[in-house]
């Protein structure tokens, strides 16, 4: 069964990878959530996809150079519309302290860009077993050197690729880096490579699919899972396919 996650949390409809985000997908029927980790200046996992807060926030500059209660004086919500003024950037705990007692999936991507946040692997790691959420998450990012530094900190947490070009055997390249799952851009990916991936015991999970069609071909494909910013079209279709 293809499972449909929410990117950064029911984007659509909630300022993205904010609590209200997360609480909306989950109250539609979302079994999953993605979501994106930046660290700040005094070390703690905070959830944007920027590395800087000018588009999601009222603030300018770059987390890492914000401590946490300046950064929560932020506002992460009036952009996206009134009706959420006042919504603060999150903590990865903080969303870890939400989900303690449900049953959801959960995709952490580790932003490495132009510059690197010191242990965050570590401190990852960390908050998942401090909540006992290993079993329930997979690690995923662009920087394939931090998926390898994961595995060293734990030979068992399931990581993923992320890629957006068309890589020549995915599932051998993951298996260099001990990754244990693909997510591919949607335009990196073919019906024929996810099915070579399953038969490679290399489960497959696309990025960004939006448009219903295209939702609908990927469940038709089987991949294991579709990151979406609209997990109420995935649901229904899901729900219609079976």
């Amino acid at each position: 069964m293809t499972k449909i996650i929410a990117h950064r949390g029911a984007s659509a409809i909630a300022p993205e990878n904010t609590m209200p985000a997360f609480k909306k997908a989950i109250e539609m029927g979302c079994k999953g959530i993605e979501t994106d980790v930046h660290m700040t200046k005094d070390g703690v996992l905070v959830l944007c996809h920027d590395e800087q807060v000018d588009r999601t926030t009222n603030g300018k500059g770059y987390i890492k150079d914000y401590t946490l209660k300046e950064l929560k004086k932020l506002d992460a919500g009036v952009k996206f519309s009134e009706e959420f003024a006042g919504v603060k950037i999150p903590t990865l705990e903080e969303l870890l302290i939400y989900l303690f007692d449900k049953d959801i999936y959960l995709n952490i991507e580790i932003k490495l860009g132009g510059f690197y946040y010191p242990d965050i692997e570590a401190k990852v790691l960390e908050l998942l077993y401090k909540y006992n959420y290993v079993e329930k998450s997979i690690i995923s990012s662009f920087n394939h050197y931090s998926l390898v530094e994961v595995r060293k900190l734990d030979s068992d947490i399931k990581t993923a690729i992320l890629y957006m070009e068309g890589l020549y055997k995915p599932w051998e390249y993951a298996k260099t880096v001990g990754a244990t799952a693909l997510h591919p851009y949607i335009e990196g990916v073919t019906e024929e490579i996810i099915k070579e991936a399953k038969l490679n015991k290399m489960p497959v999970t696309v990025f960004t699919v939006d448009e219903r069609e295209e939702i609908s071909k990927f469940i038709n494909y089987g991949v294991n899972g579709i990151i979406t910013n609209h997990p109420d079209i995935g649901l229904a279709l899901l729900k219609n396919k079976k």
